[in-house]
């Protein structure tokens, strides 16, 4: 499918929710085997989704923070691991784009380029003529199986320490994969870990941390453009928030699908529709999976209202989006764990949706840059007039 125009927000909901039935009906291949299957991928490509946060010279749709929030809902909706994977790829295609123009014709040479990546400094870097030969091992590379290239941050040795961490760009190609992925949950992104040894990185593709937290965009063609002046984090939230709210959505609609069939074991309710305590549980968790969508879609209305005009983001505002994060995550879990609570034993099998979206978002919730207590910790802190303990915002 090539689009002429950028696809409305509505119109990319309607495709993502479109992949919903392939994607339930895949979910437990997908968690067997630990990661997505081509049809998959292939549907992913077809729909265009996997182009909203490509440069538009290479076809990308510009989408906001509200369409990325929705759309990666409604693939949550299917499976929670298919939406990671497709949120890690609209966070880190984005910051491809923030790379030099030359960068970028490398890396989206491919139709549907497919970028990831995480900022875990685990990697080593020595200086190179024109560049840099970097060694190191990564961990947590979620769709980096169906991936062109990957983001690796690692650290100059010698007297090149002073420039602190690099952002690195390589071919997936070039990368070593180490199948170690054996997890709890979110199974089927594939998130292995790769190494590599004494590769040459060009200059170009080798950038510091500390500029994407700073005058972040080195693209002449995205300079202009404000949705490449949003901050790195606050990008991060609306790409990974979403996955969040389709969990707790596809939890609910499973469970309301067995809910006329089932009984209560050893009571006489011939029915667990009928019983006083699965209307609280239901309620209960339908109100927090409401609020969990309202903090984001509010959240992701800032995000959009502030790129419209181009505004600066103070660091209380970064604060923020980081317990944005946390908070839906939080809100999220909570509703699944009361659903899976009132999903009785036979949930417990492999097959049941419940104890794999369970899994999932319990995962997601430990994700150092989604983990509630550590975000809700750190807005605290700002608040009692303390500076932020961590250079990620």
């Amino acid at each position: 499918m090539v689009d002429t125009l950028a696809p409305s927000r509505e119109e990319l909901v309607r495709r993502a929710a479109e992949l919903v039935p392939l994607l339930r009906s895949r979910a437990v291949w997908i968690d067997e085997n630990r990661r997505l299957p081509e049809d998959v991928i292939e549907a992913f490509e077809d729909s265009g989704i996997l182009r909203m946060r490509a440069p538009a010279r290479f076809g990308g749709f510009g989408s906001d923070a509200r369409t990325l929030i929705d759309v990666h809902a409604e693939l949550a909706r299917g499976d929670s691991s298919a939406a990671f994977c497709v949120s890690v790829w609209s966070l880190i295609n984005w910051i491809a784009g923030l790379y030099p123009d030359e960068v970028q014709d490398e890396v989206f040479a491919v139709p549907n380029a497919r970028v990831c990546g995480t900022l875990a400094a685990t990697g080593f870097a020595t200086r190179a003529n024109d560049g840099w030969t970097v060694s190191g091992q990564w961990r947590f590379n979620s769709g980096v199986l169906h991936s062109h290239w990957k983001l690796v941050v690692a650290v100059p040795q010698g007297a090149d320490t002073e420039i602190g961490p690099l952002m690195a760009l390589v071919p997936v190609s070039a990368l070593e994969i180490i199948d170690d992925w054996h997890t709890l949950g979110l199974r089927g992104s594939g998130s292995v870990s790769t190494a590599v040894r004494d590769l040459f990185v060009p200059a170009d593709r080798a950038i510091p941390v500390a500029d994407f937290f700073q005058d972040q965009c080195k693209s002449k063609t995205n300079a202009s453009d404000s949705l490449y002046q949003v901050p790195m984090l606050v990008t991060s939230t609306a790409a990974t928030a979403g996955q969040v709210i389709g969990a707790a959505k596809g939890a609910m609609e499973t469970f309301l699908e067995r809910l006329p069939d089932r009984k209560i074991t050893y009571t006489h309710y011939t029915s667990q529709r009928e019983a006083p305590l699965t209307h609280l549980q239901v309620g209960e968790a339908a109100l927090l999976t409401e609020e969990a969508e309202l903090r984001a879609r509010a959240f992701a209305g800032v995000i959009d209202d502030k790129a419209r005009i181009n505004a600066p983001w103070s660091e209380g505002e970064k604060v923020r989006s980081r317990v944005e994060m946390g908070r839906v995550a939080l809100l999220g879990k909570t509703a699944v764990d009361i659903i899976a609570a009132a999903s009785g034993g036979s949930s417990i099998y492999s097959d049941a949706p419940i104890q794999r979206i369970q899994r999932d978002i319990q995962t997601i919730n430990l994700h150092a840059l989604t983990s509630p207590t550590t975000n809700i910790e750190l807005y605290g802190r700002y608040l009692c007039g303390l500076a932020p303990n961590t250079d990620y915002l």
